[in-house]
């Protein structure tokens, strides 16, 4: 049974361009993962930015002292990291579609995501180095 057929022996549509048809190639199968976890980190942030909202207003008028003994606490330390990576994360992803879309000079293309990966991972881990100093010390 060749690829195009099903068990029942009905033929599958082939969606590939005639170029890819010749050339064998089709998907890459990298889009659906690329998809759910825009979505997942999406959720996470919508589920975590009203709990960084209460903390934030819950700062108004607080001293230093304050400020330091809420967010050393585990549970905040941790929901902060977390927030921290998935806003990265998600940012990384959206960047990188915009720039797979509307970037058409390969050069360029890696060049912008590879300084949006870079940018990003300093981004995240200056956040996660910062947030351990004051849950720590």
């Amino acid at each position: 049974m060749s690829d195009s057929q099903t068990p029942a022996g009905s033929v599958k549509p082939d969606y590939r361009t005639p170029i890819g048809r010749a050339r064998g190639l089709g998907s890459a199968k990298s889009g659906t993962a690329h998809f759910w976890w825009q979505r997942v980190t999406a959720i996470v942030l919508a589920l975590l930015v009203p709990w960084l909202v209460g903390t934030l207003v819950s700062f108004i008028g607080a001293d230093l002292a304050t400020v330091h003994s809420v967010l050393s606490t585990p549970l905040n330390a941790i929901l902060l990291a977390a927030f921290v990576l998935a806003l990265f994360w998600h940012a990384k992803l959206g960047m990188q579609v915009v720039i797979e879309d509307y970037v058409h000079t390969r050069a360029l293309e890696i060049t912008l995501q590879l300084a949006v990966t870079f940018a990003c991972a300093f981004g995240a881990l200056a956040s996660l180095y910062s947030i351990a100093k004051i849950a720590l010390l």
